[in-house]
């Protein structure tokens, strides 16, 4: 039987500074937060910022969270080389790996979990949308999980969006909505 996300999901976003991995992390538990569920987002960086590497713990669970620390991802999300060699051993088994195929040519097999390729950097660029590969992934994380009603999951970019950068609220929408369409 799948497990239940809308109950309680752990996911690790992993990959370079830079490539918004925290702003995606950042939809998730605002969308957590909107359901009303408990949430904690925890970033960690490499030393070298914006090029380093750089990963996001998120836990959304209709119960308290216990630790903002995810070791046992339900899914990881990773948009580099590094970050899949590190976390795939991590994800626990029926779990997902959502990949950036665009930009991760080596995927090791695992046979207990869900490995989905999306050339998320690719179709990013070819949509106009050159920053917004984090988002594509976020709409396919959704897609593959529906840990939050889709209102919340939409009303988290009008959220976390800051006014001053209202401009770039639609193409996020409809990035967020391309990923969730795959």
């Amino acid at each position: 039987m799948a497990k239940d996300y809308t109950k309680d999901l752990k996911i690790i976003f992993a990959g370079f500074g830079g490539q918004g991995l925290l702003f995606a992390g950042k939809i998730v538990a605002q969308a957590g937060l909107l359901d009303g569920k408990e949430v904690s987002w925890l970033p960690s960086y490499g030393p070298e910022m914006r090029g380093g590497t750089c990963n996001c713990s998120v836990t959304v669970s209709s119960e308290p969270v216990g630790s903002p620390l995810v070791v046992e991802p339900d899914v990881v999300v990773a948009m580099n080389q590094p970050s899949v060699y590190k976390f795939i051993e991590a994800v626990v088994p029926g779990g997902f790996l959502i990949v950036d195929s665009t930009l991760v040519p080596d995927i090791p097999e695992r046979d207990d979990i869900t490995i989905i390729k999306v050339p998320s950097t690719q179709l990013a660029d070819e949509a106009g949308f050159k920053q917004l590969a984090n988002v594509i992934l976020t709409g396919k994380l959704y897609a593959e999980t529906k840990f939050c009603s889709k209102e919340a999951i939409d009303a988290a970019l009008t959220k976390i969006i800051p006014a001053r950068k209202a401009k770039l609220l639609e193409p996020n929408q409809k990035a967020l909505a391309m990923g969730m369409d795959l």
